[in-house]
């Protein structure tokens, strides 16, 4: 969990309110009022102290005026992870709106942990911040953390991983459509025996994204398979394994529809482990923001989704609640469009299905498998 120090670090030098109104000998109310230019302080008195400041370079705390208007200046953002380009993309976005508003950000990362995740909104529970944004953990199955925060009439807004049962605002991509276009388009390009790496059933992008994966194979007449569907929400070293035992297991799979992009390189890791050529043998589409994704070999086909506009938006619904002081309705929902970026990962024109069949044994076979 990434959680800055809430209290600045001052020079051993600082001087506080309490030592600058003893400089002056005058009450620290006095002195507070003062440095506010408050009308209830005479002028004379207003410019001695402000002039005292300076010379002492007094700095006001910013958390104790907070603090005595139940105001905090800051928001908390809850992150499965960061070392993936979507969210790193859409904290730019927040980052902007933030500062648009005079905020600070939290950071707070879950690991795709659903107790981590609990761990954070305790934390949160006590008042730190003046609202949440949060994306769920792959893990996460019960959201009574989320509602307590809720409860306690924390905005919050919720973005990309959501989940319905949680009475509030959300801000996704087209998952569905985007689902269905991936997936139509490995078969357009020649699959017709496509894996699904699923990231989590319980959240709103995996069932989504699956729902038009399996609403293309129904489109086209190509039968489903449960079989070909896997799930990857373990770390990425379990993820590699899982893998790789199952293209060693379903050698006819032409086609990985990989839901996030942490599973996308771990396909790429494992066909290149197994010597499977892509896009000879295998092809291979996965949701991702990565700027690298033309530099992979070969590049990565990839359904981009506008991430830094997912977290300007998710931003805009939470301080709109915030300084209009209204509660955040799913009303305010918002759904965007992503992209699909058609890249060498897909090229069509391989090899026949029969002889790609052949091709993945024979490099299995020489891997010792």
């Amino acid at each position: 969990m990434l959680a800055p120090v809430l209290t600045p670090i001052l020079p051993m030098s600082a001087i506080n309110l309490k030592q600058l109104a003893g400089q002056l000998g005058l009450s620290s109310s006095t002195v507070s009022r003062a440095l506010r230019d408050s009308y209830e302080i005479s002028t004379a008195t207003r410019e001695r102290v402000q002039v005292m400041a300076r010379q002492l370079d007094y700095q006001p705390n910013p958390y104790a005026g907070s603090l005595r208007n139940n105001v905090t200046k800051t928001i908390g953002v809850i992150l499965p992870e960061v070392d993936n380009h979507f969210f790193s993309s859409a904290i730019n976005g927040i980052e902007e709106v933030a500062q648009q508003n005079g905020y600070h950000v939290l950071i707070y990362l879950t690991h795709d942990s659903e107790e981590q995740e609990k761990s954070v909104s305790q934390y949160l529970t006590s008042g730190r911040v003046d609202g949440i944004l949060v994306s769920l953990a792959s893990g996460t199955r019960n959201i009574s953390h989320l509602e307590k925060l809720k409860k306690l009439e924390i905005p919050m807004v919720q973005f990309d991983r959501v989940s319905k049962k949680l009475n509030t605002a959300t801000v996704t991509t087209d998952d569905y459509v985007s689902g269905y276009k991936a997936t139509e388009h490995l078969i357009r390009a020649g699959c017709r025996r496509i894996a699904y790496l699923l990231v989590s059933e319980n959240l709103s992008i995996g069932s989504k994204r699956m729902q038009g994966y399996l609403a293309a194979l129904h489109d086209h007449h190509i039968p489903y398979d449960a079989g070909l569907v896997l799930n990857g929400s373990g770390p990425n070293d379990e993820n590699l394994v899982r893998i790789r035992h199952f293209l060693r297991q379903n050698p006819q799979v032409d086609g990985i529809f990989a839901s996030v992009e942490r599973l996308a390189l771990s396909s790429y890791h494992a066909c290149q482990s197994l010597g499977i050529a892509i896009p000879k043998a295998i092809k291979i589409i996965g949701f991702s923001n990565m700027e690298t994704a033309s530099l992979l070999a070969p590049s990565l086909t990839t359904i981009t989704q506008p991430a830094y506009a997912v977290g300007k938006e998710a931003a805009r619904i939470l301080f709109h609640a915030i300084t209009k002081n209204k509660p955040v309705l799913p009303a305010q929902s918002i759904e965007l469009k992503s992209e699909l970026v058609v890249r060498a990962s897909t090229q069509a024109g391989s090899q026949p299905t029969n002889a790609r069949f052949v091709e993945v044994c024979q490099a299995v076979q020489a891997v010792g498998f």
